[in-house]
């Protein structure tokens, strides 16, 4: 696992299609330049700003023949937007008539207090709340590719090891969502998020097996996500962005992980993985079946009161 190799363990994707979330910069750019490489039928760089897509699209067609000559298309996506969200899943099942690969990869960390258009504390709204109606959305088309003859689909979403965290007693402050959280630290809110993406990715994994669904921690990588400013606390200041500066690896690197969800046949549905490869569920909430039904449910009222069609069955 340690030495896996995406240029050489990444398998041909010859006619599946994948789909990347945060992809014009850091690990979703570097996971489209990989996937890239196999032959995929077409890859769905999602992202909020055109034109930053497209400079990502340059450097990544720079990196190969492969890569030029590739499939790629501009997804416009703000995942602080559920209406955003809806627009975007609707052209991409209008478009293809399958979906093989879902990284749901974007985040924000550290951004000053603030909601998502429809109110919820902007962390929590951003990293799962979209990715959450996304998947949703998305779901009948993931569904209809896993019953087809040798298919192998995939849900990874981005998390991080500090989904551990307890900033709050119960792992998951669901009268809070609804407000900024002005006083809570931004870690601690980045923390919640990710948490409610390692419990999403296991009750997507009991509920629909067909589909492989794994959280992941990419470990610490150089990117833009920590240089918000919600944040000024001495551990942010003196410990965290001195050390992703200092000993952080380069995205290639650090997309490794997420990778390596993507294709190994070596994983648990439903399991958090760190580098490369290793189950590490000692969380305290990591494995709470309890709490991941929770929150489904609590998730489900809400799309439900965005106009979401609820989940397939």
């Amino acid at each position: 696992m340690g030495g896996f190799n995406p240029a050489r363990d990444i398998p041909s994707l010859n006619g599946k299609v994948c789909l990347v979330t945060g992809a014009n910069s850091g690990l979703g750019e570097a996971a489209v330049t990989a996937l890239a490489q196999h032959g995929p039928e077409k890859i769905y760089l999602a992202a909020r700003s055109q034109n930053k897509a497209e400079e990502a699209l340059e450097r990544i067609r720079s990196t190969s023949t492969a890569a030029r000559s590739a499939n790629i298309e501009f997804l416009e996506l703000d995942l602080a937007s559920l209406e955003s969200v809806k627009t975007a899943a609707a052209r991409v099942n209008a478009e293809v008539d399958r979906l093989d690969i879902l990284h749901l990869n974007a985040g924000v960390a550290s951004v000053p207090a603030s909601l998502t258009k429809e109110g919820y504390e902007v962390h929590f709204g951003t990293n799962y709340m979209g990715h959450a109606l996304l998947t949703q959305l998305l779901l009948p088309k993931l569904l209809k590719t896993a019953a087809l003859p040798g298919a192998d689909v995939r849900i990874i979403s981005m998390s991080s090891s500090y989904h551990r965290l307890e900033g709050t007693s119960d792992g998951l402050s669901f009268d809070k969502l609804k407000t900024s959280m002005e006083g809570t630290g931004g870690v601690v809110l980045y923390a919640q998020a990710t948490l409610a993406k390692v419990l999403f990715a296991r009750e997507l994994a009991r509920r629909y097996p067909t589909i492989t669904s794994l959280s992941m921690h990419p470990g610490i990588v150089r990117t833009e996500i920590w240089k918000g400013k919600k944040d000024a606390s001495l551990l942010m200041r003196t410990f965290l962005r001195p050390v992703v500066s200092l000993i952080g690896v380069a995205p290639e690197e650090g997309v490794k992980t997420q990778l390596w969800c993507t294709v190994s046949k070596d994983v648990t549905n439903g399991a958090y993985y760190e580098p490369i490869g290793k189950p590490n569920m000692r969380g305290k909430f990591t494995e709470d079946d309890k709490l991941a039904g929770e929150l489904w449910k609590w998730t489900d009222m809400e799309l439900l009161a965005h106009g979401a069609p609820g989940w397939a069955q």
